[in-house]
């Protein structure tokens, strides 16, 4: 859960509590919007769900895929997915996932993977210039571009480890990744060199999940483990990235993915990331979409 009250630059900011998905969907991970509905994955039951006053089941994926990441490609007017077997009991391994693209209606629009490479998409990015989709088993990255058939790398194999979000930078020419073991990257999309880019202290931001453009800022979700999970408000300097918290005194339980929507950040809140494998038999609350008034460059108003 979130603290009820944090203040920004003297002003007081007020995140608040959207959605509450109801808590027969007991794994939530991706948050996604077109400005009127808020969409969700519902891990484990393999569905995405469409949200407004209430929420509705819009698709429920094949056997043996199960949605992660989402992004909403505001040109196109799809939903992509990053589906996978992720490790949890009760799934069975595969070899491979699938990006999906469904309409708002959830009808699919296109199924792709690599012909022969092993693929397991844990989140997505989605822009007119390309979808963008990452690989958490061995850090790579894979596009697909208008006008080119098939998944193609924009990275090096061996360059990343755990490759989560990403997003483009504001001239396109590169793509920001976090890697949950590595930190926070820059990638040429031309040459396919990642630049690692250190925080202040000249140490990595590792544990980062979710991130998010707005603007020529960032938003990156940390949930490593390591300290209170939060959102980290990221800017690219000379040599590195200045990584401070987006809200002063907030903290998550158990997030994962952001959206920017252009007037507000929503973020998943209690997951459920935490109890998967634990005793519990029911849960009790519901994942949370927590929202935060924001500005082009991710500034909270």
């Amino acid at each position: 859960m979130i603290l009820a009250a944090v203040v920004v630059l003297g002003l007081a900011v007020q995140p608040t509590t959207v959605l509450t998905i109801d808590p027969s969907h007991r794994l939530v991970e991706g948050v996604a919007t077109d400005g009127a509905t808020i969409f969700v994955s519902s891990v484990l039951d393999r569905q995405i769900l469409a949200c407004a006053k209430s929420c509705r089941t819009i698709a429920t994926l094949p056997e043996g895929l199960h949605p992660l990441g989402i992004a909403f490609d505001w040109g196109r007017k799809l939903l992509w997915i990053a589906a996978d077997c992720p490790e949890i009991a009760g799934i069975a391994n595969c070899e491979r996932g699938a990006l999906v693209a469904i309409n708002r209606s959830g009808k699919v629009r296109g199924r792709f993977a690599p012909a022969k490479d092993s693929f397991h998409p844990g989140d997505v990015f989605a822009s007119q210039s390309g979808i963008f989709v990452s690989d958490s088993q061995n850090g790579l990255i894979w596009s697909l571009l208008p006008r080119r058939p098939g998944l193609r790398t924009v990275n090096r194999p061996g360059d990343g480890k755990s490759a989560q979000g990403t997003a483009l930078t504001p001239s396109g020419l590169e793509l920001i990744v976090a890697d949950y073991a590595r930190g926070i990257g820059r990638i040429d999309l031309k040459t396919k060199a990642t630049t690692w880019l250190p925080r202040q202290d000249g140490k990595p931001s590792v544990g980062i999940d979710g991130l998010v453009r707005c603007g020529s800022n960032y938003v990156g979700i940390y949930n490593g483990g390591a300290a209170p999970a939060r959102a980290w408000l990221i800017r690219m300097r000379p040599g590195g990235i200045e990584r401070t918290e987006l809200v002063d005194g907030l903290t998550l339980t158990d997030p994962t993915q952001a959206a920017f929507d252009g007037k507000r950040l929503l973020l998943v809140s209690d997951s459920g990331w935490e109890r998967v494998g634990k005793r519990e038999a029911t849960r009790r609350t519901g994942a949370q979409i927590i929202a935060i008034p924001a500005g082009k460059d991710c500034k909270p108003l």
